[in-house]
């Protein structure tokens, strides 16, 4: 038993109209090629399908109990079909995002919810991971792309920067500063800093080190080989500060309060950048990054 989709789809509209010539016409097509194909569909399933007369064609009970089943098949073969488009064209299928941020707020925290509305049917999978693990993900292609804090130049994939945020200090409720509505870099000489080890504090501290090194003093700066959750969840009760990218202003931690930062220049800010492997076909890859570069035109630049 040979048939196809096509036949399938011809039969179909023969029997919603009760006629080949209306049938033809529908599918935009001659009526001879439609007759054909059902002639040729009947001889492989061994039976007719339809009675034909001057007035058109009635189904036989076989027919009607074989098209019957027929149509969900063709409503399947058109779900397929358009699923494998939509994959071909970035709006189905999966995207595998690695960072190495927090997302309780922020840009990518808001370009992600956005890209969800937007694209429902693509498949997000989120890897939150140190650097060079992100960096391992893309050579092996378990990740699509990676968003990292700061520039990310890296001989073996390409880069852009994406977006700028906001970087604040995080203090004691009992602090001097937490009353103030910003804080300066110079505010912050003499501070001692509590920072994480994982990502992104060795950023914020290389930060810090250059920051307070142009006021001539030397930050003191504790690291912890703790989650920067833990870092700020203790900062209440302790007399140090950290500093945060705003992606970490979501949530909310006993005794401890944000402020933005100010240095010569205006707001502190700490780019964003992606990485991605040049030789990634995933047509997902691409309608995202399509879609950061939009979102986000004013920042967007070639490392």
């Amino acid at each position: 038993m040979a048939f196809d989709i096509r036949q399938l789809r011809y039969a179909i509209a023969a029997a919603d109209h009760g006629s080949l010539y209306r049938a033809a016409r529908a599918l935009n097509i001659e009526q001879s090629t439609l007759s054909r194909a059902i002639l040729k569909l009947e001889r492989s399933i061994g039976m007719p399908i339809f009675e034909r007369s001057r007035a058109g064609v009635t189904m036989t009970l076989a027919g009607s109990s074989f098209l019957r089943n027929a149509k969900p098949m063709v409503a399947m073969a058109d779900k397929m079909v358009a699923m494998m488009r939509a994959a071909g064209e970035g709006r189905a299928g999966g995207l595998r995002l690695g960072h190495n941020g927090p997302v309780s707020a922020g840009n990518l925290r808001a370009t992600l919810l956005s890209w969800h509305e937007g694209h429902p049917d693509v498949e997000m999978d989120w890897i939150e991971a140190d650097r060079s693990s992100l960096l391992a993900g893309l050579d092996s292609g378990e990740i699509d792309i990676a968003i990292v804090m700061g520039a990310a130049a890296n001989d073996g994939f390409h880069s852009e920067l994406l977006w700028s945020e906001r970087m604040l200090a995080a203090l004691p409720t009992s602090h001097a500063l937490a009353d103030r509505d910003l804080v300066h870099w110079t505010d912050l000489r003499g501070e001692r800093f509590l920072l994480p080890a994982a990502d992104p504090g060795p950023e914020i501290r290389d930060m810090l080190l250059g920051r307070l090194a142009i006021s001539g003093s030397t930050p003191d700066i504790r690291v912890h080989r703790a989650s920067r959750e833990t870092v700020l969840s203790i900062l209440g009760c302790s007399s140090a500060v950290s500093i945060v990218c705003e992606g970490s202003t979501g949530n909310r931690y006993p005794d401890v309060v944000f402020r933005p930062i100010y240095g010569e220049q205006g707001l502190a800010l700490t780019g964003y950048s992606g990485l991605w492997r040049v030789d990634n076909s995933n047509p997902a890859l691409r309608r995202f990054l399509s879609f950061i570069k939009a979102r986000f035109a004013m920042y967007s630049r070639t490392i």
